[in-house]
């Protein structure tokens, strides 16, 4: 372990609130009908339910793990391999987010992209534009932004 700032109160439970919205909406939002902010009868309808599972697993795995440490060094400085799981995984994150929504949404369209979020988000709130033929969900958009900002008090850790 190497030396690091120690870390406040406040920006630990801001870290570890905004790691627990990543992970809910990691568990949840396949799962857990949300209203106008998911609509899993059109995920069903697409997706088998081992692909499913699969993509609820995959990122869950880790998430958990940057949860279940951050909180067992709450309010101390990290390991270099807990400072190392962060980075990544929520690297992992923005990269995988960017990829699928951003890029194709603001840069580069991505039609076969469109046709499937227009399939398995119909309904669902959304407050952007379409562009490119698709428009972030709101429950998308609020996970994009934990990610962000989990990234960013990482970094001011």
């Amino acid at each position: 372990m190497h030396a690091h700032v120690q870390p406040s109160a406040t920006l630990d439970i801001v870290f570890l609130c905004l790691q627990g919205l990543v992970t809910a909406f990691l568990l949840l939002h396949d799962w857990v009908p949300l209203g106008r902010l998911s609509n899993l009868s059109a995920i069903r309808k697409e997706d088998s339910l081992a692909r499913s599972v699969f993509v609820t697993l995959l990122p869950l795995i880790p998430a958990g793990f940057c949860l279940y440490y951050s909180v067992r060094f709450f309010g101390r400085p990290y390991p270099d391999g807990v400072s190392m799981l962060l980075w990544i995984t929520y690297g992992f994150f923005l990269v995988g987010l960017l990829r699928a929504w951003w890029v194709p949404y603001l840069l580069i369209p991505d039609p076969e992209r469109a046709a499937r979020y227009q399939v398995i988000f119909a309904g669902t709130h959304t407050f952007l534009p379409k562009r490119n033929g698709m428009a972030p969900d709101t429950l998308h958009t609020i996970f994009h932004v934990g990610v962000v900002g989990t990234l960013v008090l990482l970094f001011l850790r």
